[in-house]
């Protein structure tokens, strides 16, 4: 089994219908929230986005679903069908929602960072991810309920629910672009400067854990992986496109923004 590496030391009918027992363990895991104040939804952007009729733009925290298409562009696997599953969850739940806010309360684009809850209390991001819409995320310090919000995505890639039906990992040497992935690979080398502590990919691509992030990650254990197949997620940045390459460099970095974005083992 994979386990992630070291935590900080401190509805659609058919293919994707959730049985009410699996809802029940979701919330085993992600606790009710029926305290929360209803907000009204004005419209379902796509699967992780929607609009408030209040004006606010809202990003769920701790899930990222596959792209819409967009600017001629073709819809990722399953990008439809989260955006019609989360419509139909907003829909069952009168078109209002709670919000429970993350410590960090927007993002660089200004929209709300927030966990949702239908009317009943019941976290929504477990139900997509517990489904297989979508690939769970952490980035700190919006984190609380990265625990529940993984067992919901481990369920899903056992079963082969949704996009985890056809294997959506990718190795190291096959990523050509940017963007959300997740990346499969043998650590080559591991090294700390200035600039943070560095893991090399087989295959010439290189995950990041940033000076600021170290409080969050065993360093020791990053260390030990040298030689080790992991399992990352995150955004794929291309360094040559943003001016930043040196001779040497591997071109495709991968930030790790939690611990919970690395696995290692078989």
């Amino acid at each position: 089994m994979r386990h992630s590496v070291m935590l900080k030391k401190a509805s659609l009918v058919g293919a994707f219908f959730v049985s009410l027992a699996w809802i029940d363990f979701v919330q085993a895991f992600c606790p009710s929230r029926i305290d929360l104040p209803q907000v009204a939804v004005r419209q379902v952007v796509d699967g992780d986005t929607l609009r408030l009729r209040d004006g606010r733009s809202v990003r769920l925290i701790g899930i990222n679903t596959p792209e819409l298409g967009r600017k001629g562009r073709s819809d990722e696997p399953f990008a439809v069908q989260a955006r019609r599953r989360l419509q139909a969850l907003v829909d069952a739940s009168d078109g209002r929602v709670g919000l429970l806010y993350g410590a960090q309360r927007q993002d660089r684009y200004g929209r709300t960072l927030a966990h949702l809850y239908d009317h009943q209390g019941r976290n929504i991001e477990a139900q997509l991810l517990s489904e297989g819409l979508g690939f769970m995320v952490a980035v700190s310090p919006n984190t609380a309920l990265v625990g529940c919000q993984a067992a919901a995505e481990q369920q899903a890639r056992q079963q082969r629910r949704g996009l985890w039906r056809n294997d959506p990992v990718k190795r190291a040497g096959q990523l050509r672009s940017g963007g959300f992935a997740l990346l499969a690979g043998r650590v080559v080398r591991v090294q700390q400067n200035r600039g943070g502590l560095w893991l090399d990919l087989d295959g010439g691509r290189v995950l990041r854990v940033a000076p600021e992030s170290f409080g969050d990650f065993d360093l020791r254990a990053l260390k030990a992986l040298q030689g080790e197949s992991v399992e990352a997620r995150g955004w794929v940045i291309d360094r040559r496109a943003r001016g930043g390459l040196q001779t040497g460099q591997a071109r495709w970095m991968m930030p790790l923004t939690h611990p919970e974005m690395l696995t290692s083992g078989p």
